[in-house]
């Protein structure tokens, strides 16, 4: 047989070897290049950053929402939103109650930092606690990519960094409400943008469906809603659907504070359900910054450093 690497008989230093290695290694260099350097998925191109539009952000309030399906509620939360400096602030406290706590305990804690003037994400710290394991996901945003941090505390291994680049810019669920909130949200319009929530990114899309009137235990309130379904981007850029996701709704106000009012959405075992149960404003005028009333989450659910991915190091 032709040696394709060596043309003469080997020598007694072996010098062909060495070079049938150093042709491999380069080749292999060449390929493995050629990869990280390969186009992305043409459906990346189609995807144009989504800015902020012209509606006012929201006033500082606090609301609780209750959970569930089925018409059966499975948690609780309360969520504080307020403007601190140049950014806004999302904190929220949820857990299971009642019979489903008995099955299933979980108590999480979220913390959303986006800027006030692009509602572009800035951090997002966040804690799962379960029966026999906590789970901590920190995620810092950059224009283009998002670094993420997660621990398990039942893992033997170490925590490392990850990241997820995408050229028309990044949202968590926080920013990617704000700014949907901030469009003309007319009937028909279509916005899509990419929402890295804790350790995936999903392709979503926004479609305003109608106007009409929502009753929750809050109150009676003119409403628009909006259909949302999700793609998931797999590990070599394409896009996937949803394993446990198929679509959702969402209603929010139709007024100057443009609440988050009710979500149903049909899930691998059913329709599930969040829906707003109280809201105040304690912040008073619209544009004042958080009110001083705001309760801390717990020193054991404290977010981490907005500088660095979750005071991890």
């Amino acid at each position: 047989m032709t040696n394709f690497f060596a043309t003469r008989q080997a020598a007694a230093d072996a010098r062909p070897v060495r070079v049938r290695w150093t042709i491999a290694i380069w080749l292999g260099a060449s390929l493995l290049n050629l990869a990280a350097t390969s186009p992305a998925p043409e459906w990346q191109k189609t995807i144009a950053p989504l800015p902020r539009g012209n509606f006012p952000n929201a006033r500082p309030l606090v609301a609780t929402y209750n959970f569930g399906w089925s018409g059966l509620t499975a948690a609780t939360a309360e969520v504080r939103f307020g403007r601190i400096g140049d950014r806004l602030q999302l904190q929220g406290t949820g857990q299971t109650i009642g019979l489903v706590r008995a099955l299933w305990r979980f108590d999480g804690s979220h913390r959303a930092v986006a800027d006030a003037d692009t509602l572009l994400p800035i951090s997002m710290h966040q804690v799962e606690e379960l029966r026999r394991k906590t789970l901590t996901t920190d995620l810092v945003f950059k224009p283009d990519r998002v670094e993420r941090m997660r621990t398990d505390t039942k893992s033997p291994k170490p925590a490392t960094m990850k990241t997820f680049s995408f050229p028309a810019g990044l949202f968590d669920m926080h920013s990617a409400l704000l700014t949907v909130r901030s469009q003309p949200l007319k009937e028909g319009d279509r916005y899509q943008l990419m929402v890295y929530p804790a350790t995936n990114a999903y392709l979503t899309t926004v479609t305003v469906v109608d106007r009409s009137t929502v009753t929750t235990p809050a109150g009676v309130y003119p409403a628009i809603k909006l259909d949302v379904h999700l793609k998931k981007v797999g590990k070599h850029g394409e896009l996937e659907p949803h394993k446990k996701f198929r679509r959702a709704s969402i209603w929010v106000s139709d007024d100057s504070d443009r609440l988050l009012l009710r979500i149903e959405a049909s899930v691998f075992i059913g329709t599930v359900f969040a829906e707003l149960q109280s809201i105040r404003f304690p912040g008073g005028k619209k544009g004042e910054n958080a009110p001083n009333d705001q309760a801390p989450i717990p020193r054991d659910r404290q977010a981490g450093p907005e500088s660095g991915v979750g005071g991890q190091g």
